[in-house]
């Protein structure tokens, strides 16, 4: 796949280009070139990303990090068997449990909440540091959820992360998924209070909390220049036909002159 000349495979973090010394110089710059795309695309362009995840994985499937780019890579599309086959073997590779909560979910991708729920209950959970434990709390919500299990999915979310007045990054999501909770239970004014929360935590837009405020608030959002641009659809019409009258008039008017040019012939 081809890469954009502005890539120069440096851009990789320090610790992956460490990981990629133990290849060929030339081969390692591929490689971190293919993993910078892998990251650059995974958000807008996740098939794209994809693809060059496969580039780099053929290229060094012995490095943790390819391992743990294309699990992403397909994690990101959905194709949850895979991904969890690549962060397993990522995770082999260096031994650490960084992957954990990621691999919970991609169970629950693959229609197992029971197992992710076991995975949460695991030791290697202890392990994490404070973001993976809150990911993991975020993951064994979801596998609640898929179960059923609202209330349950509620009481798992209440933690003293949730309570804290402090704004770290997983703040918004977690309000956010709180919030959601709380509105599939049927305690709307309760996820009012918790979608605002989370808009104010929401500092790079990572959700749409902001629009589902909007919409328990009972704002509509117009598109204005969509709705300009059907007024100009409209004048386009009226226009047409008002030249297609027109038209439709002269040759009337014509036919009628035809007529009695006719019958003018006829009497002479």
């Amino acid at each position: 796949m081809p890469i954009p000349e502005d890539v120069t495979g440096e851009e990789i973090d320090k610790d992956v280009r460490q990981e990629l010394q133990s290849l060929p110089k030339t081969l390692a710059e591929d490689v971190a070139k293919n993993l910078v795309m892998v990251a650059r695309l995974i958000d807008e362009d996740p098939e794209g990303a994809y693809g060059y995840s496969k580039v780099a994985l053929r290229l060094a499937s012995r490095v943790a990090a390819v391992r743990e780019a294309a699990g992403f890579a397909a994690y990101a599309n959905q194709k949850y068997g895979e991904a969890l086959a690549e962060f397993r073997a990522a995770r082999r590779m260096t031994g650490t449990v960084e992957l954990w909560p990621v691999m919970a979910d991609c169970e629950r991708g693959l229609g197992r909440p029971e197992k992710a729920l076991d995975m949460a209950g695991a030791p290697e959970v202890h392990k994490l540091d404070k973001a993976g434990q809150v990911e993991m709390r975020l993951v064994a919500a979801g596998a609640r959820r898929d179960m059923g299990q609202l209330d349950a999915a509620i009481v798992t979310l209440q933690s003293p992360e949730l309570a804290s007045n402090s704004v770290q990054p997983w703040t918004a999501r977690l309000r956010y998924a709180y919030a959601d909770a709380l509105l599939a239970a049927g305690r709307e004014r309760e996820a009012r209070e918790w979608f605002a929360k989370a808009v104010e935590a929401d500092r790079d837009g990572s959700t749409d909390a902001s629009d589902r405020l909007a919409e328990l608030d009972g704002v509509e959002f117009v598109d204005a220049l969509a709705e300009d641009g059907a007024d100009e659809v409209d004048e386009a019409v009226e226009a047409v036909e008002a030249v297609e009258a027109d038209e439709a008039g002269d040759a009337e008017e014509s036919d009628r002159s035809a007529g009695d040019s006719a019958e003018d012939g006829d009497k002479d």
